[in-house]
């Protein structure tokens, strides 16, 4: 298993045999794009709970549709306009042969989800093709960077009390494995919500107080009454990926997408509201030859991805763009 000693939780979704990981940070502004490669292919679902997605191909992962497998799944900042990316995804993808044979060439399964990232910098600059491609390109079973990277780069957290007085959200990934079979997430958090570590309970990050240096708490703001911000719907989302080496059917990979967004309600405070567009894949390598234990994978999916999100707040770091600060949970909470 892997570990990375400076974050709250070890392991990594490339702990789960057949799965790769890679990122494009853009260079000119944050936003970015990651991939998470199953070159062998693996059998896919989706759950959306968010209000205000962002998505490609889910509709294909319906278990009374015909495809089985996706052979990629990309994970984009840049709003819809990051969807551009899976296109670059598919071109890698077709030149490394990995795809679906349809007898007139192959065609790479990819459904992507993307975040809201456009209101840090110039809103014209986001996820293309290009950076899909290289996001595959730099793709590797190494445990993937974490934080501000990919599609991590430009994603913020605690925002119902305006984007000014929100935090820097992340990317962060984790791992699991019991009764032979290894369960990983990767998950870029960019909730309008605030994020708590829920093995302890503590607030790691959200809507900051008029001050600027200390964490007021959404949950809190809004039972005593206070209003929210108006904001943009949308203009958030928390999306990732859930993988296994288990055995899965369609049916049980839409369930392990379903049943993972409890780790997203145990960390994130409010979730899965009008403004978010939360997203979650889960893909199943079947590299263990091991059929599900549905209850124990269950388990494992919703604990992976509260510690992948706790994991992205930690290894976040603060974030200046044209004069406006976004402070990372080390920089509120040095210990």
């Amino acid at each position: 298993m892997s570990e990375n000693p400076a974050l709250p939780y070890p392991g990594a979704i490339t702990d789960v045999t057949g799965i790769e990981v890679g990122h494009y940070s853009e260079a000119r502004r944050p936003t970015g794009c990651s991939v998470v490669i199953a070159r062998a292919g693996a059998v896919a679902g989706v759950d959306v709970r968010g209000a205000a997605p962002g998505t490609r191909e889910t509709d294909l992962l319906d278990p009374s549709n015909l495809v089985q497998q996706a052979h990629a799944v990309l994970l984009a900042g840049g709003s819809a306009w990051g969807l551009d990316a899976a296109g670059g995804v598919m071109r890698w993808l077709e030149e490394h042969a990995i795809g679906l044979q349809t007898g007139h060439g192959l065609v790479p399964i990819v459904p992507a989800a993307v975040l809201f990232d456009l209101g840090l910098g110039d809103a014209h600059i986001r996820p293309d093709a290009q950076a899909g491609y290289q996001a595959c390109a730099a793709a590797s079973s190494q445990p993937p960077a974490q934080g501000n990277v990919g599609a991590g780069s430009g994603a913020t957290v605690g925002k119902l009390l305006g984007l000014e007085r929100a935090m820097k959200g992340g990317i962060g990934t984790a791992s699991l494995s019991a009764g032979g079979c290894t369960v990983g997430a990767l998950i870029a958090c960019n909730a309008v919500g605030d994020v708590f570590d829920p093995a302890s309970g503590r607030l790691l990050a959200g809507a900051r107080a008029a001050d600027g240096r200390r964490i007021a708490g959404t949950r809190d703001a809004l039972l005593a009454g206070q209003s929210a911000q108006r904001l943009l719907p949308g203009a958030n989302t928390t999306i990732g990926v859930i993988a296994t080496d288990a055995v899965l059917t369609k049916p049980q990979a839409r369930r392990l997408a379903q049943v993972a967004h409890d780790g997203l309600a145990r960390s994130i405070n409010p979730v899965h509201t009008m403004l978010d567009g939360d997203t979650l894949f889960a893909l199943g390598t079947g590299a263990s030859g091991k059929s599900a234990d549905m209850l124990l994978l269950a388990t494992l999916a919703a604990e992976v991805t509260a510690r992948a999100v706790v994991n992205a707040i930690c290894a976040a770091r603060s974030l200046t763009v044209q004069g406006q600060t976004w402070p990372a949970a080390c920089d509120l909470n040095p210990h």
